[in-house]
């Protein structure tokens, strides 16, 4: 199973509406609107060898899922920039993962109505080990499973409204498998954290950036790295039955970088094991990694 994440150290550095302070001390109100309605924006922003990597477009999707949810952005990008450079030096980790949230704050009652202008939104930050991806799986490829995509209609906002996806993650825990493949009306939209690309006939595809998927920074390396090396990728409406007969599928994010899906229901996708096109991407992944993110 791919492990998402590790239990983070409680006595890490972690950041809380302007005092830095050990993890185990951080404290919210029972009444902030985060842990009422899951009212709230965050991002997860991959460290390597103790460098942000991507941090402005980090920055910048954090700023447009907040401008939706209508909840003033406490900070400018140098502002955050800074506090999360505090969190990463005041944790033991090379590799990290810093878990950025802000909340619409508490009031003084239960509401779904917006808060008065006066209540301040809440800020947290703390920071785990980031891990990659077992070699073993990388190497055999894992397997997924599907189901309904029957999320809201905002996918495209990195809200901290996660049951849906919470579901149906557990949905692959359950089956055994890694990850949940999510269809809506007969096309691919995404995984349950991951992105999605299938293999067909020496080209690949993937959805193009919706309302209906997360915007996610891994998706964009890829078709970067897709671009730069010549392969030829389609971002376009994906079928269902396109994904269940393709020769290979990809699964990306941060945590499990590019990974082999060689099973989908229980059936084998393709030959049943990590195709020609996934181990180059893999490859060129693994590279920019060593020489760009490790230094951005």
């Amino acid at each position: 199973m791919v492990q998402e994440s590790l239990n983070p150290a409680p006595e890490g550095l972690a950041y809380l509406d302007g005092a830095y302070l050990p993890l185990a001390e951080a404290r919210v109100p029972a009444l902030d609107r985060g842990f009422l309605f899951g009212d709230g924006a965050y991002e997860v922003i991959p460290v390597y060898s103790r460098q942000p990597f991507r941090l402005a477009q980090h920055l910048e999707r954090l700023g447009r899922t907040l401008a939706a949810l209508r909840i003033d952005n406490p900070h400018s990008p140098q502002a955050w920039a800074d506090i999360v450079a505090q969190v990463i030096a005041g944790n033991p980790w090379e590799d990290q993962g810093v878990y950025l949230q802000v909340t619409r704050g508490a009031d003084r009652r239960r509401s779904q109505a917006f808060p008065p202008a006066t209540v301040r939104p809440t800020v947290f930050l703390f920071a785990e080990p980031l891990p990659a991806p077992a070699a073993e799986q990388v190497r055999d490829g894992v397997a997924a499973v599907s189901a309904v995509d029957f999320r809201w209609l905002r996918c495209d906002l990195k809200t901290t409204s996660l049951l849906a996806n919470c579901l149906l993650r557990q949905h692959a825990v359950d089956h055994g498998a890694v990850e949940t493949i999510l269809f809506r009306d007969g096309f691919l939209t995404e995984g349950a954290a991951s992105s999605i690309f299938v293999v067909r006939d020496g080209r690949v595809a993937v959805p193009a950036k919706s309302h209906l998927m997360l915007p996610g920074v891994t998706y964009d390396v890829v078709l970067e790295l897709a671009a730069a090396h010549g392969l030829p990728v389609d971002v376009r409406d994906v079928q269902e039955a396109e994904v269940r007969a393709a020769d290979e599928i990809w699964m990306t994010s941060s945590p499990v970088e590019v990974l082999p899906i060689v099973r989908l229901d229980g059936r084998p996708v393709g030959a049943g094991q990590p195709g020609p096109l996934g181990r180059r991407m893999i490859a060129w992944y693994q590279e920019f990694k060593r020489t760009v993110m490790r230094s951005a």
